[in-house]
C-alpha cells in the first residue's frame, strides 16, 4: 500500500514509531495528485510549497515532542470553508475572489492539530447542486468511472478522498452534501449535530463533517474539529459520547421509501437491506418505518431555498449575475411567482421536519435508509433529473436531518451492478455522533464484499 492510501490513525502510528515522515507522506500525496488530477479536477488551490513546508514542521515538532493531534496527516478542506488568504468562490464565477481574512474555524482547529492543509477542494455553483458542476471549477468526476458525477456539493472532497487524496478531507452539508457524495464515492461522511462543528458563517441546516475512507479517522477528524467558537452563536461544547457500539438491543428503524422523489434502484434497496441482515445478526431489533417527510415539506423548502437564492443573486451586478449557472438561474427564475405566505409557509416546513424527525426517535435508536434512491448520474447533469424545476427529488432521505440538527453518516455496504458504491445512511439522535461512526465501522467490519479502490488510468 502506498503512503498516500495510509489512514491517518496509521499514519500518527507510523510517526510516533519514527518509521515514516511527513515529508514522505506529503511527497506520495502530491505525486497521486499530479497523476490523477488532470481527469478528476477535485482540488482548488492546490499549494505545493505549503504542503512541503508545513510537513517539515510538523517532522521538527514529531522529533521534539511537541506533535498535535493530526500532525503531518495530509488534510483537504472544502472551497467554501475559508482558509486564509485563499479566495472563497463558492462555485461559481460569478463571485468577486477576494482572499478570506483568516481561517475559519473547522481550518484553524486543523491547522493548530498540525494538519497538514495541501489543497482546497471544489464544490458547484453556490453549493446548491448534487453534482461538479460549476461556472469556476472544472467538472468534477468520480473515481470509480470517471463519466459518473462525484455527487455534490462536496464534490472534490469526496473524489479527493476516493482517489487516495491523502486520509481526511472535509465538506460542508446543508441537505446531503457530505453524505450525497460520500455515498457515491464509497465513503464514510458525517453530518454532525449541528453545532458540534463551528462553520463560523452559521445558517439553516449548514453543517460542516469530515468524509474519509474509514469511520475512525472520521471520528478523529470530528474530535479535532469539534467545540465551540464565539464567531459562530450555534456552536456547542464538546458532548462526551464515545467511538463505540452495542448492536444487540439497538432499535433500527428501517426507512426504504422516503416518501418524496425518485424511486429507490432495486440495486440499492438490495444493499440497504443486506446492510439491515448484518444489525439484525447482531442482535438488533429492525423495525421498518414508513416516510418520515411529505411532498408539502419538500416543496415548501424549495420555495424557501430558492427565493434565498434569488434574493442572493439578484443583489450581484448584472455582468457577474450573467455568470451564474443557467440551470441556477432558470430554478430561482420563478422566486418572483411566490408570495410572502408562500415563502414563510417554505420556512416552517424546516420545523414540520424537525419534528417528524424528533417523534421517530422517541421509539428508535437509529434510522437506517438509503443515502440516496440511486447510485452516482451522469457527471455532465447538474441534477439527476436534468430538471432545474425538480432540483430536489433526490434528497428526501438526507434533508431531514438538516432541518432536524441530527446527526447522520454514512457507510459503504456494496455495488451496483456496473461497479458503482452504494452507501447506506445511520441517523441517530443529537450528540450521539461518535455512536453513528462506530455503526458505520461496524457495518464496514461485517460487509460481505470489499474491493480495492479505485485507480484512475
Amino acid at each position: 500500500m502506498q503512503l498516500a492510501d495510509l489512514t491517518a490513525t496509521e499514519l500518527l502510528a507510523k510517526y510516533r514509531d519514527g518509521s515514516v515522515s511527513p515529508v514522505e507522506v506529503i511527497e506520495d500525496v502530491l505525486t497521486r495528485v499530479s497523476s490523477f488530477e488532470p481527469q478528476l479536477c477535485a482540488l482548488y488551490a492546490l499549494d505545493p510549497d505549503g504542503a512541503r513546508a508545513a510537513a517539515h514542521e510538523s517532522e521538527r515538532r514529531w522529533r521534539d515532542g511537541t506533535a498535535g493531534a493530526l500532525d503531518g496527516v495530509p488534510v483537504t478542506v472544502k472551497e467554501n470553508i475559508a482558509t486564509r488568504g485563499t479566495p472563497v468562490p463558492q462555485g461559481t464565477a460569478a463571485t468577486a475572489l477576494i482572499p478570506a481574512a483568516e481561517d475559519a474555524p473547522a481550518a484553524a482547529r486543523l491547522r493548530a492539530a498540525g494538519a497538514v492543509i495541501f489543497s482546497k477542494t471544489t464544490m458547484p455553483e453556490y453549493g446548491m447542486l448534487s453534482s461538479g458542476v460549476s461556472t469556476f471549477h472544472r467538472l468534477t468526476r468520480n473515481p470509480w468511472d470517471l463519466s459518473k458525477t462525484a455527487g455534490g456539493s462536496s464534490a472534490g472532497a469526496a473524489a479527493a478522498a476516493a482517489a487516495g487524496y491523502g486520509p481526511i478531507h472535509v465538506g460542508t452539508d446543508i441537505g446531503g452534501s457530505i453524505r450525497l457524495p460520500a455515498g457515491w464515492c464509497g465513503l464514510v461522511g458525517l453530518k454532525p449535530t449541528h453545532g458540534r462543528i463551528a462553520v463560523g458563517n452559521p445558517y439553516a441546516g449548514r453543517a460542516i463533517g469530515p468524509l474519509t475512507r474509514t469511520a475512525p479517522d472520521a471520528a478523529l477528524a470530528l474530535s479535532v474539529m469539534s467545540g465551540y467558537d464565539p464567531r459562530d452563536h450555534t456552536s456547542l461544547p464538546v458532548p462526551s459520547d464515545d467511538f463505540e457500539v452495542q448492536v444487540a438491543g439497538l432499535r433500527v428503524a428501517l426507512l426504504l421509501d422516503a416518501g418524496v422523489g425518485l424511486p429507490v434502484d432495486p440495486e440499492v434497496t438490495a444493499a440497504v437491506s443486506a446492510a439491515v441482515d448484518v444489525l439484525a445478526a447482531g442482535g438488533a431489533i429492525v423495525e421498518p418505518i414508513g416516510p418520515i417527510i411529505t411532498r408539502e415539506m419538500l416543496d415548501g423548502l424549495d420555495r424557501f431555498w430558492r427565493i434565498r437564492s434569488a434574493t442572493d443573486i439578484a443583489a450581484l451586478p448584472e455582468e457577474r449575475r450573467a455568470k451564474v449557472l443557467p440551470q441556477i438561474r432558470s430554478w430561482v427564475s420563478t422566486a418572483a411567482d411566490l408570495t410572502a405566505a408562500d415563502v414563510f409557509h417554505g420556512y416552517s416546513q424546516m420545523g414540520a421536519m424537525a419534528a417528524a424527525v424528533g417523534q421517530v426517535f422517541t421509539t428508535y435508536d437509529v434510522i437506517l435508509s438509503p443515502v440516496a434512491p440511486i447510485t452516482a448520474f451522469p457527471a455532465e447533469l447538474a441534477y439527476p433529473t436534468d430538471d432545474p424545476a425538480k432540483p430536489f427529488e433526490h434528497i428526501g432521505f438526507t434533508v431531514p436531518y438538516n432541518m432536524s440538527h441530527h446527526p447522520a453518516t454514512t457507510a459503504n455496504v456494496g455495488w451496483s451492478t456496473s461497479g458503482l458504491p452504494i452507501g447506506a445512511q445511520l441517523a441517530v439522535p443529537h450528540h450521539q455522533d461518535l455512536q453513528a461512526l462506530a455503526l458505520a465501522g461496524y457495518l464496514d467490519d461485517h460487509r460481505a464484499e470489499t474491493r480495492p479502490w479505485p485507480s484512475i488510468r
